[in-house]
């Protein structure tokens, strides 16, 4: 057993200590000081629950990094991709492939109209890094506009694109210009009511792509539902009224997907709950739930249409990758034909939500409740009345506890990320619910 396993984890298996001890000396783990990690080993998994070969199970509240919407191991998509694994296991992006053309014809069909075609990545950073050029050769144009409260990815402008401070060490790329999107827990507009945080938020919009000059702005990009950021649900008109501003001044409108898309929000796409229609969508996480991994860009027919006589330039060894397109199409017709994308929004209406607003009556220390589906977030405060986030040290010991009863939580910065597969059932949300209640109720 080794001696440097996670505190509170007894590594009784060899083949857990063995994973353990070969990761501490071999595996660079990414956002991370090395010397102080202790990861969990994971060995298995199945639906909203995963394991380690000691005998610890654990409920996955985290779908791992928001993806694994359908859940762990469906046989369904394990099975498409064993079988695709007998046919052909890989094949240039250059070449027509069924697996590839049929992934392609699933996506756009969950698109809004006039979204015919998908350009495929190995992930979500590159769906975004891909938008963006796309965009900027539409519109001949250069700067990107995005928030401060945002996440798009680690690659050279959607690092850059991303307003948090992961950017701030990785500022290498250029045209980049951030603005604060509606988030009226902790309004930058001075707005007290939603409609206000819209209002002040689209005219602070306006004046920073006017200050910019709006000839020089290829595209706004926003994440529908911002998530790692927050998990901030836009106020009524917000969206609409950036696709106005995008309209009114020549301006591509991407909205990023990669985490709120494919059930996650109780809608295929989160932006099917709001009336608005961007002219670039990326995706990637919940599109297979990365049993392989696999991103995109969908692509609107006049952005697309660029590109007939013009060549795209940009491409992917990877891109649509035969296993991962294979996963691809059995997700969503799984999702489909069982009804997983209807339990996401049932479980976030009738389970969810109730069960949060309950533990916030009972517990000072939750300053919001928001979200929609299977994608939710506590805000946690040390004090109501001021709002002062809880202290990082507290929200340290908060994720060791939940994992101490055998949780494992998304924390970001003061809150606690209650994301779940949409997969999930009422009786793990009750069990998640007791768990978050009994790691409060000792703070």
């Amino acid at each position: 057993m080794s001696d440097h396993a996670p505190q509170g984890t007894a590594l009784t298996s060899a083949s857990d200590a063995r994973a353990y001890d070969l990761d501490r000396s071999h595996v660079f783990h990414s956002w991370s000081a090395q010397a102080s990690l202790k990861p969990l080993v994971i060995a298995g998994g199945q639906g909203s629950r995963v394991w380690d070969d000691s005998g610890h199970t654990y409920l996955d509240f985290s779908s791992q990094l928001v993806n694994t919407n359908i859940g762990h191991q469906h046989p369904r998509v394990v099975e498409a991709i064993k079988k695709q694994a007998e046919t052909l296991t890989t094949i240039a992006p250059t070449t027509a492939n069924l697996a590839r053309g049929e992934a392609a014809e699933r996506i756009t069909d969950i698109a809004p109209v006039g979204f015919n075609k998908v350009f495929f990545t190995n992930a979500g950073a590159d769906a975004v890094e891909n938008a963006i050029r796309m965009a900027r050769i539409h519109t001949g144009r250069d700067k990107v506009l995005s928030t401060y409260r945002s996440y798009h990815g680690n690659t050279g402008a959607a690092i850059v694109a991303t307003g948090d401070w992961r950017r701030i060490p990785n500022e290498y790329a250029r045209g980049h210009v951030h603005f604060f999107g509606p988030y009226l827990y902790r309004s930058e507009f001075w707005a007290t009511t939603p409609e206000q945080e819209s209002e002040r938020a689209l005219h602070h919009l306006r004046r920073v792509i006017e200050a910019e000059g709006p000839a020089s702005i290829a595209a706004i990009l926003l994440e529908t539902i911002p998530g790692t950021a927050g998990i901030m649900i836009p106020p009524p008109g917000y969206l609409p009224g950036v696709r106005a501003l995008a309209d009114e001044f020549g301006i591509m409108l991407i909205l990023d997907e990669v985490m709120a898309g494919f059930g996650r929000t109780g809608e295929w796409l989160a932006l099917d709950a709001y009336d608005v229609v961007p002219d670039l969508i990326t995706f990637a996480k919940g599109v297979n739930s990365g049993y392989v991994p696999a991103g995109g860009v969908i692509i609107s027919d006049p952005v697309a249409a660029t590109f007939d006589e013009q060549v795209f330039p940009g491409g992917l060894t990877y891109s649509g990758h035969p296993l991962a397109m294979a996963s691809i199409v059995a997700t969503i017709e799984a999702m489909n034909e069982e009804g997983i994308v209807d339990n996401a929004a049932t479980i976030g209406t009738d389970h969810i939500a109730p069960g949060l607003a309950a533990l916030a009556e009972k517990h000072d220390v939750i300053g919001e409740v928001r979200g929609t589906g299977v994608f939710w977030a506590l805000e946690l405060v040390a004090d109501r009345e001021t709002r002062e986030p809880l202290p990082a040290e507290t929200m340290g010991r908060i994720k060791s506890d939940l994992i101490a009863r055998n949780l494992i939580p998304f924390t970001m910065e003061n809150r606690i990320h209650v994301v779940p597969p949409c997969v999930v059932t009422p009786d793990e949300v009750a069990e998640a619910i007791s768990i978050y209640d009994d790691v409060l109720a000792s703070l």
